[in-house]
């Protein structure tokens, strides 16, 4: 496995043995997802639950992201996430946390750009966090919501919309999109 574009493009990062711990994205499913955000990386400020090996997130600063937070409630996959963020010279603009995506959403107080879920499959787990995401999602932010094909998911969740599904074999990509306030709706605007 390794960073595909960017600044980190051509690094190998290391993974955690067995996929009952993770299971990284292949590099097919990687390259669409990343180049359907391509164009709001610059800056974005993006979240990385069920980090794993910490591949998606460092995907998204090695393409210009200002900042990622990792979450990862394995201890193993955090300090896996840590050692890959450091090969990829990421580090500086990385934060590693150690808890599960439920605590970690309970207590944030910060808003994403881009949200990046890769939760194990068939637990339902998307569907259970992303009201959770929805509050952590910045206006005009997006989820990118990696499960396996077929799984059910709903097309609104709080003020996230399903836009689109892409299909990969056996693996599914859900965008959802977080709309921005228009000008008039603005806090302070006159």
């Amino acid at each position: 496995m390794r960073v595909i574009a960017g600044t980190a493009r051509g690094t190998r990062l290391r993974t955690l043995d067995g996929t009952d711990v993770t299971r990284p994205t292949g590099e097919r499913v990687k390259e669409a997802m990343f180049s359907s955000v391509q164009t709001m990386l610059a800056g974005a400020r993006v979240l990385d639950l069920f980090a794993g090996s910490g591949q998606l997130g460092i995907e998204a600063l090695s393409r210009g992201a200002s900042l990622c937070v990792f979450v990862d409630e394995n201890r193993a996959a955090a300090a896996v996430v840590r050692a890959n963020c450091e090969a990829a010279g990421v580090r500086d603009r990385a934060k590693v946390t150690n808890t599960s995506a439920s605590a970690y959403l309970a207590s944030c107080r910060q808003t994403f750009d881009l949200v990046l879920l890769d939760p194990p499959y068939r637990m339902g787990t998307v569907q259970q966090v992303l009201p959770l995401v929805e509050r952590a999602v910045a206006p005009g932010g997006t989820v990118l919501a990696e499960t396996e094909y077929g799984c059910p998911l709903p097309e609104n969740c709080g003020a996230l919309r399903l836009v689109k599904q892409y299909k990969y074999g056996t693996v599914a990509v859900a965008r959802y999109e977080k709309a921005a306030p228009l000008p008039w709706e603005e806090e302070g605007s006159e």
